[in-house]
C-alpha cells in the first residue's frame, strides 16, 4: 500500500471524511491539525491564567506521593472534583475533534471514560514513594499493563473507539514543546549545547546506519536512532509519528530505551565512582549517556548522595551532579526532539517515499506540505511561545516562577496524554508482532549505547572537564 493510501492506526475513516470537506476547512480536516489546535489552546489558556496571577494547577491534577494504599485512596477522594473536571476537559477537546472528523461520540466517550479511570489508577501507582527507584513512570506502567491485558484478554469492540494512539501522542508532543523553550539552550551555555550536539549526531547515525546494514526498515532505524540519541521514550514516539513508522516499531524502540535506561541507573554511578570522577563531571557523563530523564535523575541523584556521605572521597558539591545532568540531558539533548522530528519528517517525505509518490513529492512543494506532520509545527509553535514568555525572566526566576505556575501544569497534562497513548499502544499491540523483529533492533541500539557511553566519557572527562567542574565549585 502506498504512503498516499495508507491509513494510520486509530485514523480509520478520517481520510474519507476529510477529503469531502472544502479546502478552506483543511485546518480542521485531520488529527494532525486538531492536535495542534488542542495543544496550543491548552497552552494559551495556561498562559492567560499565568499572566493574570492564576494557574492551570487546579485542572492539571495528579496524584500526590503516597506510602500506603490508604493515603493513595484519600488523595483521589479529596480531589475527585478536579479529576472529574479534567476528564470533562479532555473528553470535550478530544471528542470535539473526533466528532468533526466523523467519529461517533456515543462510542468514544464510554471508551475514553474507561481509559481515563485506568490511567488514573496507573498515575496513582507511579506516585508511590518507591516508584522512582524502579523507574515506574506512569506512561511505562501504562504500556506494560496494556501489553499484559491485550495479550491475555479479548477486548470488546466498543472499547477500540477510545484507543486513539496517534491523537493522544500528537497532543502530548505539542504540549511537550511548551516545556522546552529555546531559551534553555542559551542558559545551558555553548559547551553543553556543543556536547549534546556531538552526542546526538554520533549516536543517531550509529544506530541508523547499523540498523540499515542489518536490513531494518529505514523508518524503524530512524526511530531507534532518535530514541538513543535524544530523550528516549518521548523522542521515539515523536520521531515515529514524524516518519510514520509502524506502531510496533515504536513499541520496540520504547522497550529498548527503558531496558537500557534501567541498566544505566546502576552502571553509570558505579563506573563514575570507580573512575574517581567529580560530581559535576559524573553528572555530565550521566546526562550524555542516559536514555530517559527519570532514570538519569535517579542516577545523578544517587551519585550526589554518595558524594554527600563519602566524607570528601568524591570531589565536588553533591548538587552539582544533578545540575550538570540537567544541563546536558534535560536541556542540551532534549531540545533535539523537535529538530529530529522536523528533519526526519522532511526526509521521509522527500526521500523515503517510493514510485509515483516520491516523484510527486519532490516535484510539488504543496505535496510536501500536505504530507508533513502538522503536529511538528505545533511543537515548534509551543516552544516559541514559551520561549517568548521565558525571555522576560532570568534562569533563576524561570525556575522559581514560570516553571511551577505555567510549565509544570502543562507538563502534567502532557503526562496524562502520554499515559493515554501508551495504554492505547499496549492495548492494541500483540507481543508476537514484537518478537518477530528478532535480534537486529537490539544489536543496532546496543551499538549506539556503546558509542554514546564512550563519546560521553571522553567529552565529559577529558575535553570539557574544566567547564563541568566549574559548576561544582
Amino acid at each position: 500500500m502506498s504512503e498516499a493510501t495508507r491509513v494510520l492506526p486509530g485514523q480509520a475513516g478520517t481520510q474519507g471524511a476529510a477529503a469531502a470537506r472544502p479546502a478552506r476547512w483543511a485546518v480542521f480536516s485531520n488529527e494532525d491539525w486538531w492536535s495542534v489546535w488542542i495543544g496550543l489552546l491548552v497552552i494559551v489558556v495556561a498562559w492567560a491564567l499565568f499572566a493574570n496571577g492564576s494557574s492551570l494547577k487546579w485542572l492539571a491534577v495528579a496524584p500526590a506521593k503516597w506510602k500506603t494504599l490508604a493515603e493513595a485512596g484519600q488523595g483521589i477522594a479529596a480531589h475527585w472534583p478536579n479529576y472529574l473536571a479534567l476528564f470533562a476537559a479532555f473528553a470535550l477537546l478530544f471528542g470535539t475533534g473526533l466528532a468533526v472528523l466523523g467519529h461517533s461520540l456515543a462510542r468514544f466517550l464510554p471508551a475514553f471514560l474507561t481509559l481515563f479511570v485506568v490511567s488514573l489508577l496507573i498515575f496513582t501507582a507511579s506516585a508511590w514513594v518507591e516508584a522512582s527507584r524502579y523507574n515506574l513512570e506512569a506512561p511505562l506502567l501504562a504500556l506494560a499493563l496494556g501489553l499484559l491485558v491485550s495479550n491475555t484478554v479479548r477486548l470488546p469492540e466498543w472499547f477500540q473507539s477510545g484507543l486513539r494512539v496517534e491523537f493522544y501522542i500528537k497532543v502530548g508532543i505539542v504540549l511537550l514543546g511548551a516545556t522546552l523553550p529555546l531559551t534553555l539552550l542559551v542558559w545551558a551555555g555553548p559547551v553543553a549545547v556543543g556536547q549534546a550536539t556531538i552526542v546526538s549526531l554520533a549516536t543517531f547515525f550509529t544506530i541508523f546506519l547499523v540498523g540499515k546494514a542489518l536490513g531494518l526498515d529505514r523508518r524503524f532505524a530512524a526511530v531507534l536512532g532518535v530514541g538513543g540519541a535524544v530523550c528516549g521514550v518521548s523522542a521515539a514516539i515523536a520521531s515515529g509519528g514524524a516518519v510514520r513508522a509502524r506502531r510496533e516499531d515504536t513499541s520496540v524502540a520504547i522497550t529498548l530505551v527503558v531496558v537500557w535506561a534501567i541498566v544505566m541507573i546502576f552502571v553509570l554511578p558505579f563506573a563514575s565512582r570507580a573512575l574517581g570522577l567529580s560530581t559535576a563531571v559524573a553528572g555530565a557523563w550521566i546526562g550524555t549517556s542516559e536514555f530517559a530523564d527519570a532514570a538519569g535523575v535517579a542516577a545523578a541523584q544517587a551519585y550526589g548522595d554518595a558524594a554527600r556521605h563519602a566524607g570528601g572521597a568524591i570531589a565536588g558539591a553533591p548538587d552539582a551532579a544533578v545540575q550538570a545532568f540537567t544541563l546536558m540531558k534535560v536541556v542540551g539533548r532534549d531540545i533535539w526532539i523537535g529538530i529530529w522530528a522536523f528533519t526526519l519528517a522532511w526526509v521521509a517525505i522527500t526521500r523515503w517515499n517510493t514510485g509515483d509518490d516520491a516523484v510527486r513529492a519532490k516535484a510539488d512543494v504543496r505535496e510536501i506540505w500536505t504530507r508533513f506532520p502538522k503536529f511538528v509545527f505545533g511543537f515548534v509553535l509551543a516552544s516559541a511561545l514559551v520561549t517568548w514568555i521565558a525571555s522576560h525572566y532570568s534562569l533563576v526566576d524561570y525556575r522559581k516562577i514560570v516553571t511551577p505556575d505555567l510549565v509544570a501544569p502543562i507538563s502534567t497534562l502532557r503526562t496524562w496524554a502520554f499515559t493515554f497513548c501508551f495504554l492505547s499502544i499496549g492495548l492494541t499491540t500483540r507481543l508476537r508482532s514484537l518478537s518477530a523483529t528478532g535480534w537486529r533492533p537490539l544489536f543496532a541500539f546496543t551499538a549506539g549505547v556503546v558509542v554514546n557511553v564512550i563519546i560521553g566519557y571522553v567529552l565529559s572527562v577529558h575535553v570539557f572537564a574544566s567547564y563541568w567542574n566549574g559548576l561544582g565549585g
